[in-house]
């Protein structure tokens, strides 16, 4: 499915904050939090293949994600940006020391021979007899002017960089008024004398370029980071660079668990600024830059390649080798593939997940939905305990306030407006009171809880409709019949962007049923079948007992699917369409044995980049260096908005929620 091309960032106060570490207070019980089964996630395709333990995480470097761009290209990152200016100047006095040592007098200095490439380009732009006037300038130190004219300024600039790499920088050019070329041996002083550098610096306006060409509207370049999301990264560059956030454009988010490439633009920058900030930036990377007309839009990429590796693998079945299990498993997942499911990230990490106050804000429950945020949760950011436990006690809004962190944005601005407000007889608020201190949050945060609801409901009749037809195609399922162009809505803000990711599109989708005939002919497979979240602007399956469990579901919960418009427009959801069955492509792995538990087991991006500086040659993946531990290390390839987690679940069988023992965190 195509996806939304949206300015794609917010100068809302959400912008500023950082993920936190999420833990229970000491005093706790045990508890896993939310888990899988109640965001509806249930089932799984291979249900009768063994499954395997194993540990994602363990170090953000076992989860390398790579961006997938327009043109199916893998972004890897392949360069640090632009030397800083101190950088350049040791290489010119580097240079220039080397330059003294080749003019100093040697016992046989070797003639200057043109490789045959560059002979080949160079006569057909100027003739044997002028190039051979052009080698005597070498030779002797004369000048000489040739006699064709070149007039377009793009030739002349490609002739100059020629020149450059040809004669090593040894000969210098210059365009004469009758745009002819001068040609005269270089020396320290001269212009050409730049033998590091192998591109034009200056633009047309003679501002220093670094061979980006002509300034022009939008400046890309990759970002490598780790173990930070892509906003937080984003709001690092926006700090530094004074610029609006909204000047910072991306075409997909990417976790913080991990380490990170993908491509940002930003407007109307220089890349000197830009390139500055590798020397201050921690855990953030920026290289390859260029300057184009576009920015880059949310959408804009074919999805992500993930490199993860998997620790202290172990069969399930004590009978079954691991290697076997895991033959088996990962044969399925790239045969049959996977149920798409919305991951647990979607449900937040606190013990309160955002679908249930999601569905408090549909039905208007607006003070429920306010308490439902500041209760005092068993996981939650722990500095954030005490406010919490003063509000559930006594309502002290005040007190409240003052110990909430900020960072709590939620939070801290349903606490900061409801302090400026009366409460009535009752020691409480109106209910309308509420209602405002809701619509305080920022857009794209309040957005998101609804957004949480629609995907629970997706995941449980997904998981509905593979258990009673698992992956046979019947009448009464859904295709994506016909898209046509969606005129820009002004009224949409871009500030929903990082919650809308995987169910905004570009396009008007339009969904039919499949037909008794077309279900019986093969005519369409389970990867074509899509599942919509509920909406007021998509057609429900034509599955009768598919179709009257999302009436069971949201019924239990006070909602009508058919009823999905509200008072409060943001809250209106039209719904969209999300293919049923994922899967992974290009999907290939390697076993490895390791002894210690954190052991490197592949290079990043940056390091393979180091490495290559240092002129050595390695594969990502380390060779196998034996000991008592398995790892498995993957490599597939996800379409935009399908979540690498449950994939991994599928082959594991194994449970993806935050504190499982899959997805916990060890160092």
């Amino acid at each position: 499915m195509s996806k939304a091309k949206r300015p794609v960032e917010s100068d809302s106060p959400i912008e500023n904050v950082k993920k936190q570490k999420v833990e229970s207070t000491p005093e706790s019980a045990p508890s896993k939090g939310i888990v899988e089964t109640d965001v509806g996630i249930t089932s799984y395709i291979s249900q009768d293949l063994a499954g395997f333990t194993g540990t994602l995480k363990q170090r953000y470097t076992d989860f390398l994600v790579n961006e997938i761009d327009l043109q199916d290209n893998v972004v890897h990152f392949t360069d640090e940006g632009i030397p800083d200016k101190k950088q350049r100047r040791r290489e010119r006095r580097e240079n220039e020391r080397d330059v003294q040592k080749e003019e100093e007098p040697k016992e046989e200095p070797k003639e200057f021979q043109l490789d045959a490439a560059h002979r080949i380009k160079l006569l057909e732009n100027f003739g044997e007899e002028e190039l051979s006037k052009i080698e005597e300038v070498l030779k002797n130190g004369s000048k000489f002017e040739s006699s064709k004219v070149f007039n377009e300024k793009k030739t002349r600039g490609e002739i100059h960089q020629l020149f450059r790499e040809a004669f090593q920088s040894k000969i210098e050019t210059k365009t004469t008024d009758k745009n002819t070329f001068q040609f005269s041996l270089a020396t320290r002083n001269s212009r050409a004398f730049k033998p590091k550098q192998q591109v034009d610096t200056r633009d047309e306006n003679g501002v220093e370029n670094y061979g980006l060409g002509p300034l022009k509207d939008f400046l890309h370049f990759k970002l490598y980071k780790e173990n930070k999301d892509t906003m937080e990264a984003a709001n690092l560059l926006s700090k530094f660079l004074r610029l609006q956030p909204k000047q910072i454009r991306y075409a997909g988010t990417k976790d913080r668990r991990g380490v990170t490439v993908q491509k940002l633009s930003i407007s109307k920058i220089k890349v000197e600024r830009v390139n500055s900030l590798n020397r201050t930036l921690r855990g953030l990377k920026l290289g390859s830059f260029s300057y184009e007309n576009e920015g880059l839009s949310l959408g804009d990429l074919h999805g992500n390649e993930f490199l993860i590796t998997l620790r202290d693998v172990q069969s399930l079945d004590p009978s079954q080798p691991i290697e076997e299990v895991i033959s088996k498993s990962l044969e399925s997942l790239k045969t049959h593939g996977f149920i798409n499911y919305y991951g647990m990230q979607r449900f937040g990490t606190f013990s309160v997940s955002t679908h249930t106050i999601g569905k408090e804000i549909l039905l208007g429950n607006w003070k429920a939905a306010a308490e439902l945020i500041l209760s005092d949760q068993e996981f939650v950011l722990p500095d954030s305990k005490e406010a919490r436990k003063i509000w559930s006690e006594s309502k002290d809004v005040s007190k409240a306030l003052e110990l909430m962190p900020r960072k709590c944005v939620a939070e801290y601005t349903i606490l900061k407006y409801l302090s400026t407000e009366k409460k009535e007889d009752t020691g409480d608020y109106k209910d309308h009171s509420y209602f405002q201190a809701i619509m305080k949050i920022p857009r794209n945060l309040r957005i998101m809880y609804g957004h949480a609801y629609q995907s629970y409901i997706w995941n449980s009749i997904a998981s509905l409709r593979v258990d009673k037809y698992g992956l046979k195609v019947v009448a009464g399922d859904l295709i994506v019949e016909e898209e046509a162009e969606k005129p820009v809505n002004t009224d949409e803000s871009a500030e929903t962007e990082i919650f809308e990711e995987d169910v905004r599109t570009d396009k008007y989708q339009r969904a039919r049923p499949v037909t008794e005939e077309e279900a019986a002919s093969g005519k369409f497979s389970i990867y074509d079948i899509v599942i919509p979240t509920p909406g007021f602007d998509i057609n429900y399956p034509e599955i009768p007992d598919i179709k009257a469990g999302y009436k069971e579901l949201m019924e239990k919960d006070g909602l009508n699917p058919d009823d999905m418009v509200r008072k409060v427009k943001e809250f209106s959801f039209a719904g969209s369409y999300r293919s049923l069955i994922g899967k992974a492509k290009n999907l290939d792995y390697q076993i490895r044995h390791y002894e210690e538990p954190a052991q490197q087991l592949v290079y990043t991006d940056l390091e393979l980049l180091h490495k290559k500086q240092k002129g050595e040659e390695v594969e990502q993946v380390l060779p196998d260096q034996g000991g008592s531990r398995v790892a498995i290390i993957l490599k597939f390839q996800l379409e935009v908005s399908a979540y690498a987690t449950m994939a991994l679940r599928e082959v594991m069988k194994a449970d993806t929620s935050r504190r499982s023992e899959m997805c916990d965190v060890k160092v």
